[in-house]
């Protein structure tokens, strides 16, 4: 006779677990109210949003016809900063690598590509297909000031200076003696600079080449770090001709092996508060040392992490809602413009393009959206208003536009869990429209979509269809929105 097995009671509790239905993801519960008072900057700049390019690579977003210039790419850029004249800023590591040949000189071995009028045809037909104008990068590192000079005239013949925002001398001089400027053939490294090259010689070098360049307004210092910003009142005070301080940030370092570092390339890490509150408060004091100079303070380049981004972060959905937050506290500590470096093949690229025939197609990366959608939810000339919420992964943000119209952003960067925010919002009780960014987890690279919309793998025409929204009613000034998680929400009403 055989003996009945009594089953385990570890293999009873995982049927049991198998039978059960999933388990739902956390749900959290939080009140916030908006109030009717300004806060922040006096109001939302014109040009706010727009992208960095490199010289090299211009060709590769806009074709090389500039009777054809890629209309994908222009409604692209056009819908980050609409009804607007969109500053795209041309420069990064190619600035310092580029030149307008000078009869007779021989360039030194940093320089490696040079620019034509063929290249200058195109910059103009970009920009006057655009709407918009260009931040052009003159080289600071080969160390001849007529080299900046031969630029900077080839622009204003080529170019124009109706479509030239603003000359930028050199690229991230502060780490000319960190990282090298060239290699030669023999693997023998050249820095730009010297070991003892400091910010004092970096001020007379600026100041050398502002007063050689064209009557054109100047743009600078470009600084890569912070620590040389601590002279930025007494630079300003120097340089009565800078129109425009422009500073680049990456919050996370792409490389970086260690994963408790606080600049480890990581999904988390680029949801954290320190990869973009802490990023905007690091560089608050310096933008009020460039107001009280009254001069602008524009973010010229940025993405989520340097040395061309990292593959499964910066080219996932956690970029969007990193890229929507960072946005509004930019915007909160008075920065006048922030512009996103795109470069081909980097796993932080905006969009990727491909020809066929006449017919240009692009896949449009996950960042972009929430680069879009904090466009649809700050126009220019609108202002934030003071929001009162608890410090958790669900951020609130909340701006009035000159017609009057509120708009309230929830960006929930909790990965985990889903958000039920009671909102109570100035104003009568009218329904408020509510439009979603959402995609199927923050580590989606596709599946994106904005009010219910998306460009999916392959858009022709850089637009999106009008975004599908829902009713929020309003009761005595309370509205509930429930926020998925991983996702962002935005209210107008």
């Amino acid at each position: 006779m055989m003996r009945r097995r009594e089953a385990s009671p570890g293999l009873i509790a995982v049927v049991v677990a198998l039978l059960l239905p999933a388990p739902a993801l956390a749900q959290q519960t939080l009140s916030a109210t908006v109030s009717s008072t300004p806060t922040g900057a006096p109001s939302m700049a014109s040009g706010f949003v727009g992208v960095s390019l490199e010289y090299r690579a211009l060709h590769v977003y806009t074709g090389r016809n500039p009777l054809a210039v890629n209309p994908v790419l222009i409604h692209l850029l056009q819908h980050l900063a609409p009804g607007q004249a969109p500053i795209v800023r041309i420069g990064g590591e190619s600035a310092d690598a580029s030149w307008w040949p000078i009869k007779g000189v021989i360039p030194p071995g940093g320089i490696d590509y040079t620019l034509t009028e063929g290249w200058l045809r195109l910059a103009r037909a970009f920009a006057a297909d655009l709407g918009g104008s260009l931040i052009m990068g003159v080289n600071l590192a080969a160390g001849r000031p007529s080299f900046a000079v031969a630029e900077a005239r080839a622009f204003l013949k080529g170019i124009g200076r109706p479509f030239i925002d603003a000359l930028e001398i050199g690229n991230e001089p502060d780490i000319y003696n960190v990282f090298p400027w060239y290699r030669d053939r023999n693997g023998h490294t050249y820095y730009a600079r010297g070991r003892n090259y400091d910010f004092h010689l970096f001020a007379e070098e600026f100041s050398r080449w502002r007063a050689a360049l064209p009557s054109l307004p100047i743009a600078g210092p470009a600084f890569a770090e912070l620590s040389w910003l601590v002279h930025l009142g007494r630079f300003l005070a120097n340089e009565p001709g800078l129109h425009t301080v422009t500073l680049h940030r990456y919050p996370l370092r792409a490389g970086v092996q260690d994963p408790s570092a606080p600049n480890y390339a990581s999904i988390p890490n680029l949801l954290a508060d320190q990869a973009s509150r802490g990023l905007a408060q690091s560089i608050a004091p310096y933008v009020a040392v460039a107001h009280a100079h009254g001069d602008y303070f524009r973010l010229d380049e940025i993405n989520s992490a340097s040395h061309r981004g990292q593959p499964g972060v910066s080219d996932a959905f956690a970029s969007a809602l990193w890229a929507l937050d960072t946005l509004f506290n930019l915007a909160s500590v008075g920065v006048q413009g922030v512009n996103f470096h795109s470069l081909p093949g980097a796993a932080y690229e905006l969009f990727t393009f491909h020809q066929q025939g006449s017919t240009w197609h692009a896949f449009v990366h996950p960042e972009y959206y929430g680069m879009m959608m904090f466009a649809q939810a700050f126009p220019p000339g609108s202002q934030l208003l003071q929001v009162s919420a608890p410090n958790t992964p669900l951020k609130v943000w909340a701006d009035q536009d000159p017609s009057g119209t509120l708009h309230v952003e929830l960006i929930n960067k909790d990965p985990s869990n889903a958000y039920t925010v009671t909102l109570h919002l100035p104003g009568a009780s009218t329904d408020a429209q509510e439009e979603q960014l959402l995609a199927p987890s923050v580590s989606s690279k596709q599946g994106v979509t904005l009010g219910g919309q998306t460009f999916g793998t392959d858009t022709t025409t850089g637009d999106l269809p009008p975004p599908v929204t829902s009713s929020v009613a309003g009761v005595g000034g309370t509205y509930v929105v429930p926020v998925p998680a991983g996702s962002a929400a935005l209210l107008t009403k």
